[in-house]
């Protein structure tokens, strides 16, 4: 019921050029959105969602092996509920066109062959151990974060004495070759595109010009928004208590203490550093950054709510959730779909928050009834937002061009100095004036066109400005 946001948008337009590499993230998202519109022959939002919704079946199946590798099935049954039931994994994550989708997917295989590969021995050893460098790899080639999560494995390695021996055998190497063969492509590409994934990924880390004593309070408190509140603070009590233990577990620990301080380990570097960036970085850190760290604490919440079942509040916390989660996507989805709201949102906000929920193809309706959208038309967009959604509302057909310093993949794709000397049709949704004055002096003249309205269950959710450019002249912008 939902189109495709911005960045889905994006990812699906900018995607239709099949990559080694892309300037965002490595190609593991797009590959799965470009194969499933190639299969099926169109890509409308359900057919790019297909793959990120069969991956996420795939992670809640192996979060309940996990689980139960962790402590029994019952504790993997409630791991794998509470992680469908958590927003920023059971929804986002669990449909959306996005890199979130193969990394959980492939770092909870990598967690579960870990878990076996650790107490096996011999030939089983062995087939553990490629089965944890293979999705490991498969996670570096969906997302550069993962690493985050592989420094984890190497500091269980580090402070576990009863599997530091693993260090000095050929099993853990061997399975960090296999995850850097299959991560070696997106390295070739950024080799040969002046590593541009590798910068762009860096400078969000990038020191900011002071220090910000709340950014990790904000952080934090963001991402247990995402993951929900209730869910988050008895995961991060759990978390703590597990790192209180330490690799030992404590005096009265059993013989598998060990998987809650591998669980520990795993977590701990995507959540403390995405936290301590937030302190210094000049860039905005996002909530589902961390989320990988979240997603390994899933097995000990769902250990606990196991052993604590016969607490009615326990119960009804679990059920309570689900109807939450279930009426707030149902309220969503039928909002964006029938508009229902829009008295109350009217009263609210600024600008309709639909605009990003819906795909806008009424544009492409509009214009080529106009007759706007003639074969080798080259379609130039002031930032990469909009290119994404635009693009991917006027289809594989246009050329849609970037105009903006920051163009992501379309300046890969479709770099705007190819087009000097060519007209263009400039679609602006917003600051047009400013667009105006910044793109006319690119080109030999604009002249502006009717605009082109954005549709939306039968009224106009808002106009977007066309410019027929003339000879573009220059690139970049003086």
């Amino acid at each position: 019921m939902l189109g495709l946001g911005v960045d889905e948008s994006y990812m699906v337009a900018s995607g239709r050029a099949l990559s080694l590499g892309y300037f965002d993230h490595p190609p593991a998202s797009w590959w799965l959105a470009w194969a499933a519109a190639h299969l099926a022959g169109a890509d409308p939002p359900i057919v790019v969602r297909l793959p990120f919704i069969a991956l996420f079946a795939l992670s809640t199946w192996l979060m309940f092996r996990l689980g139960a590798a962790v402590a029994d099935e019952r504790a993997g049954l409630w791991a794998a509920v509470l992680l469908n039931l958590s927003p920023v994994f059971g929804v986002t994550t669990g449909t959306w066109v996005l890199p979130d989708g193969p990394l959980d997917c492939a770092l909870l295989g990598a967690a579960l062959c870990l878990v076996h590969a650790l107490p096996a021995r011999g030939r089983l050893a062995w087939q553990w151990w490629i089965g944890a460098g293979l999705c490991a790899g498969l996670a570096l080639f969906s997302k550069y974060s993962a690493g985050l999560t592989i420094l984890g494995a190497i500091a269980y390695l580090l402070t576990c004495r009863s599997h530091r021996a693993w260090l000095s055998r050929p099993h853990p190497y061997v399975a960090g070759v296999l995850a850097l063969a299959v991560f070696s492509p997106v390295v070739a590409w950024n080799a040969t595109h002046h590593w541009a994934s590798f910068a762009f990924q860096g400078d969000r880390a990038e020191a900011g010009a002071r220090f910000h004593p709340f950014g990790p309070i904000v952080v934090l408190a963001g991402e247990a928004l995402f993951v929900l509140p209730w869910i988050w603070a008895p995961m991060m009590a759990l978390w703590i208590a597990a790192l209180r233990r330490g690799p030992m577990g404590g005096p009265m620990a059993g013989p598998t203490a060990w998987r809650s301080w591998l669980l520990a380990c795993l977590a701990a570097p995507p959540i403390v550093v995405f936290a301590l960036v937030a302190a210094w970085s000049s860039q905005r850190v996002l909530y589902h950054w961390a989320a990988p760290g979240y997603l390994m604490l899933f097995p000990l919440l769902g250990a606990a709510v196991a052993t604590r079942l016969s607490s009615p509040a326990v119960r009804r916390t679990v059920r309570d959730t689900a109807i939450f989660v279930v009426l707030a996507v149902a309220v969503v989805a039928t909002q964006v779909r029938f508009d229902w709201l829009h008295p109350v949102i009217a009263r609210v906000a600024r600008q309709d928050p639909d605009i990003e929920a819906i795909d806008w193809t009424s544009l492409r309706t509009d214009l080529a009834a106009r007759g706007l959208l003639a074969p080798g038309t080259v379609v130039g967009v002031p930032n990469w937002r909009d290119a994404g959604k635009i693009g991917y509302a006027l289809g594989p057909e246009a050329t849609v061009v970037c105009l903006n310093r920051d163009d992501r993949q379309f300046g890969i794709n479709d770099p705007p100095q190819r087009f000097i000397g060519r007209d263009m049709l400039l679609l602006v949704p917003a600051h047009v004036e400013r667009a105006r004055r910044t793109l006319g002096a690119l080109f030999d003249r604009l002249t502006p066109l009717p605009p082109a309205p954005i549709r939306h269950a039968g009224r106009v959710l808002a106009d977007v400005a066309v410019l027929q450019a003339h000879d573009l002249r220059t690139w970049p912008p003086p």
